[in-house]
Formats: structure tokens, C-alpha cells, sequence
């Protein structure tokens, strides 16, 4: 189920620093993604788009991975700042494999305004 910033709760205060979070990875790094995922233990982890010319990752991807090799075991939450319309079907599939199919995605544009979240099992509108 998708649902728009209008049709929301007001974004929980850790939700919101992920998508800082987020938001200024892309921007001091100069690159097209930002994202931050946050753990079961509530650390988070931030990363660009990595573009190099034998390994592509999205930022989300990338988030996901330094999680991972930092001994996390779950995700309670992924966002990704992004002039895309949604989370790519990999950066979903990224994050559900560490954190279930029901740990929420939030899309923010790059202005950092969340615009839709959706379950990383779920499909977007």
C-alpha cells in the first residue's frame, strides 16, 4: 500500500532524520541518490550512488550494504532522497532481504519532502 505525505500521520522524528540524513549525503557528495537505512538497534547508516566503472550501486543499495557489513541483522526503515517517482524494484528488494517485506521505504524528493511510502514487499502505485 503506497501512501502519499497528504494521506499520512505526521512523519515520526526518526523518520524525518533518515530522510536528512539522506538529503545531504547526496548533496555533499555530488551525487544523483542519498539514502540512510536505520537498524533494529536504531544506528543508521548513509551512503551516496556509487558509480564506478566495475561496480554500480544505488544509495539505497549502498545503505543497505554498509548495514550488512556493520552486523546488522534488521532494518526498521529506508529512505532514499531522489528525483525518481519511486524506489527502484532492487533498492525495495535490498531492503526487504535484510528487513522483511514490511519494513517502510520513504521517497523524498530532493527538496527532502517525503512523497510516498511503501512496505519494501509492496508494489508501488
Amino acid at each position: 500500500m503506497l501512501a502519499r505525505m497528504s494521506e499520512a500521520a505526521p512523519l515520526d522524528p526518526e523518520d524525518r532524520k533518515i530522510i536528512t540524513l539522506a538529503r545531504s549525503a547526496r548533496a555533499r557528495n555530488g551525487v544523483p541518490e542519498g539514502a540512510a537505512v536505520r537498524d533494529e538497534t536504531g544506528r543508521t547508516y548513509v551512503a551516496g550512488t556509487v558509480a564506478l566503472d566495475s561496480l554500480k550501486l544505488s544509495a539505497l543499495q549502498t545503505a543497505v550494504a554498509m548495514a550488512v557489513a556493520s552486523g546488522a541483522t534488521s532494518l526498521e526503515a529506508a529512505a532514499v532522497v531522489t528525483d525518481a517517482g519511486s524506489a527502484a524494484d532492487a533498492d525495495r528488494a535490498a531492503v526487504r532481504d535484510l528487513g522483511g517485506p514490511d519494513t517502510p521505504v520513504l521517497v523524498a524528493g530532493l527538496d527532502g519532502a517525503l512523497r510516498s511510502t511503501v512496505p519494501a514487499g509492496g508494489t508501488p502505485a
